[in-house]
């Protein structure tokens, strides 16, 4: 069943990773509700193709691009302040941009790839839009997380960026673990402030994922896809968590095809996603007092 048609006239959402897969996928569709739609991603030619696709099937969506590496935090902030710069109100962040890397490699902050993008780049843009999300009154952040989160243990905070020992799934499995806690953390700390925050499992698409690991992954994957998911039916739920009205009722939850799911054990502890949450602060160089919702400690 695909995600009900919402209105979303008069909406602003804003999806990373956009040029390919879910993105794409997603981005159609929230254009054919009507919203307006902001794409980030780090090639201006393929997020162009994406903009004139978007034109042609919805002419009167307006469609906008922010070009920026989501694994380079100088690319995050200068995203941030540009779309801020706007004045342009925020509805939604859809973070979807990811990586899978079969050999460890770092960014140009330092941080090992998976983790810098799939997680800390979720949470620097989310806290730098986080003023703005609230401004609504109805503010959302989806996260595109996967099941895989199940399977890779608990994190482990004395080696987050896997100095000691790279595995290429283990990696990618806590890195999506990470953006099951952090969406709880930041449901937690949101509460009452009118932003909900909710991540899901898309299922085994067919997407671009995994195909920047060379020619026997690109072929491996090419060949599996017959198998997966389309990016549609896959982004079904994540365009479900942007639009759908019933879903504001809570807030932090894990969702699978548009319902949501108990967490497994290892995603069953506030004590990591608020630990991961202060590490993430230092890592991103954000002020310790960022996202608190508390009399003590407000937000700066």
């Amino acid at each position: 069943m695909p995600a009900p048609h919402v209105d979303m006239r008069g909406k602003t959402v804003m999806v990373t990773g956009f040029t390919a897969g879910l993105g794409r996928a997603s981005a159609l569709a929230l254009a054919a509700m009507g919203a307006d739609v902001v794409g980030v991603c780090r090639n201006a030619e393929k997020g162009q193709a994406v903009l004139d696709e978007i034109g042609r099937t919805h002419g009167s969506a307006k469609i906008d691009m922010l070009i920026g590496d989501l694994g380079v935090q100088k690319d995050i902030r200068r995203v941030a302040d540009q779309f801020l710069a706007s004045g342009r109100s925020l509805h939604v962040l859809y973070n979807n941009a990811g990586v899978f890397n079969l050999s460890r490699t770092t960014t140009a902050d330092g941080y090992e790839t998976t983790f810098a993008v799939n997680h800390l780049g979720y949470f620097l843009l989310t806290n730098l839009l986080l003023g703005k999300l609230r401004e609504t009154g109805e503010g959302r952040v989806v996260c595109t997380a996967s099941d895989g989160y199940k399977l890779g243990g608990r994190l482990d905070f004395d080696d987050l960026q896997a100095e000691r020992k790279y595995s290429a799934f283990p990696a990618y499995f806590r890195s999506k673990l990470a953006n099951v806690l952090f969406t709880q953390e930041l449901a937690r700390r949101e509460a009452g402030r009118g932003l909900i925050a909710h991540c899901f499992h898309p299922g085994f698409v067919g997407s671009g994922l995994a195909k920047n690991n060379g020619l026997f992954a690109r072929f491996a994957t090419t060949l599996i896809s017959p198998f997966a998911r389309s990016p549609a039916k896959g982004g079904e739920t994540g365009v479900y968590l942007c639009t759908a009205p019933e879903v504001r009722d809570n807030s932090g939850l894990y969702f699978h095809d548009m319902k949501p799911k108990q967490l497994a054990a290892v995603a069953r502890h506030p004590e990591d996603a608020a630990r991961l949450w202060e590490v993430s602060l230092e890592l991103t160089g954000l002020p310790a007092n960022r996202g608190m919702n508390t009399d003590e400690r407000p937000v700066v």
